[in-house]
């Protein structure tokens, strides 16, 4: 019997890439075998996004791109893009089947050959951290959002099941663990809502729980809302030993007008006090964020107090998106839609103060102790490796080879536009 080979290819978010990689292993566990760039694969697997108009075209262009170099391959296409344009989807070269809903996926994959599909990953290909999805699904109605429409509801998983993955992972080698989602502060909302006598169980529990798991590893956050950081969360952040003080809170825009427009749950002053309650108990967290600029409406003076609102949040990063309007979503039909050169230039002059922010947050950790785990060779010198440290802060270090996957002690030495460098040795 012929050997079965599969390619994957992820878009999108970092639930797209868990989901992946959880395909990847019930295929490999039913004798398919990855194959290798220049080898043609007969069965190919794509998880798409529709986040933006980009992410809709590079799902197509991925999907053409595989019929044209796998000549007679099967495709499977899964994702957010998948559920949300099945009938394109379904049009395209090559394509089997169109999974439009993640539920379906068992039965999908049982038609070739997939039986068990397991109930958690126990390695994250090509990376030396690991997600590990911890919810679905968003009840949220933000105007300029599709992803409630194609991942509705919530869903939450038990505590034991990702305990047990990320013990699997540690044991596994992985040293650091992000916990991710489509909303991941609203984990075990949908456990207890609705149901006395059921003591609650939310994100801040979780990580108490995980913070138990012995070993040299640490955990991350991959995002929070505002409106979910409480004094309980707090303490619980705090408290925890192998929790990063890095969180990523979505600002979207410094305008409280804006906001009302996105239909956001938080007023921009309020957003900047739970900032300022957690470095009141944490030391010295960085804090990362969203932005969309140019959203319908969007006049030069809020732009300004968006400028304004991530200066004083003090953002070690930001994430700059320009407007994307999303058919089915109510931004999409706004009045005072913003002209792309306008957007452009938006993201432009944003992005020019988040290098500024940046190398300002960089500068507080020069001469302070750090523990970077490093993740590849530099390419700005030999001798020299790239990492990340518990702040998220890119770290490049003199090292060796065997120094990657691993933590290193360093010291902070001189902060960069891009990147801190280190010493090994106390400055």
């Amino acid at each position: 019997m012929s050997v079965r080979t599969c390619k994957l290819v992820t878009l999108g978010c970092k639930v797209n890439q868990y989901e992946t990689q959880l395909v990847k292993e019930a295929l490999l566990q039913h004798g398919f075998v990855e194959a290798d760039e220049n080898q043609p694969a007969d069965l190919c697997v794509v998880n798409t996004c529709t986040v933006t108009h980009t992410g809709d075209s590079k799902s197509r262009q991925v999907i053409r791109q595989l019929a044209r170099k796998n000549p007679g391959t099967r495709t499977i296409v899964m994702g957010c893009y998948a559920t949300r344009d099945p009938e394109t989807v379904a049009g395209l070269p090559n394509v089997l089947e169109v999974v439009t809903d993640k539920r379906e996926l068992p039965d999908v994959l049982n038609r070739q050959g997939v039986h068990d599909i397991p109930t958690g990953i126990s390695q994250f290909d090509g990376r030396k951290r690991a997600y590990v999805k911890v919810q679905d699904g968003c009840i949220l109605k933000c105007t300029y959002c599709i992803i409630p429409q194609v991942r509705p509801g919530l869903r939450s998983r038990t505590p034991k099941s990702i305990e047990d993955e990320v013990r699997r992972l540690i044991d596994n080698g992985y040293r650091e663990i992000v916990l991710t989602g489509i909303h991941v502060g609203h984990f075990g909302v949908d456990t207890t809502r609705g149901k006395s006598g059921l003591p609650p169980f939310r994100l801040w529990h979780l990580f108490q729980r995980l913070d138990c798991i012995p070993g040299d590893w640490r955990m991350r956050l991959s995002s929070i809302e505002t409106a979910e950081i409480n004094a309980d969360f707090i303490s619980a952040a705090a408290d925890c030993e192998h929790l990063c003080p890095q969180f990523h809170p979505s600002l979207q825009s410094g305008s409280d007008d804006v906001l009302r427009r996105m239909r956001r749950r938080y007023y921009v002053h309020r957003f900047l006090e739970k900032l300022e309650m957690m470095r009141e108990r944490l030391d010295n967290p960085s804090f990362t964020t969203d932005v969309i600029v140019g959203f319908p409406g969007e006049t030069d003076e809020e732009f300004e107090q968006t400028l304004d609102a991530c200066r004083q949040a003090r953002f070690m990063k930001v994430h700059v998106f320009p407007f994307s309007a999303r058919k089915g979503t109510r931004a999409a039909e706004f009045e005072n839609q913003i002209s792309p050169h306008i957007r452009k230039e938006r993201c432009r002059v944003l992005g020019e103060l988040e290098r500024e922010l940046a190398v300002n947050y960089y500068q507080s950790l020069q001469g302070q102790k750090l523990e970077v785990l490093v993740e590849r060779s530099s390419q700005m010198q030999p001798g020299w490796f790239r990492g990340t440290d518990r702040h998220y802060v890119p770290v490049e270090l003199p090292g060796c080879d065997s120094d990657v996957g691993q933590f290193v002690t360093a010291w902070g030495l001189e902060a960069q536009r891009d990147r801190l460098t280190a010493t090994r040795g106390p400055t």
